[in-house]
């Protein structure tokens, strides 16, 4: 599986908002906001801080990918 994060980015967008935004109003990290950026994983407790900041749930803001079997 792969994760996508592009309905947070989205979300941002709708929101007006920037990825400093986002990291100061969820209190985390910037290496957090680069993993984020880059489509690496990131801890629970990251992605909770992100939903209560943004007011959504985490399928709102992450999607699971499956792989081409084709190619694996």
């Amino acid at each position: 599986m792969e994760i996508s994060y592009k309905k947070l980015w989205k979300l941002l967008i709708d929101r007006d908002m920037k990825k400093k935004d986002l990291q100061v109003s969820a209190g985390i990290s910037w290496a957090s906001v680069t993993k984020l950026s880059k489509g690496e994983a990131v801890s629970m407790d990251v992605l909770i801080k992100v939903c209560k900041a943004m007011d959504c749930n985490i399928g709102d803001i992450v999607d699971l990918i499956p792989k081409d079997k084709t190619n694996a």
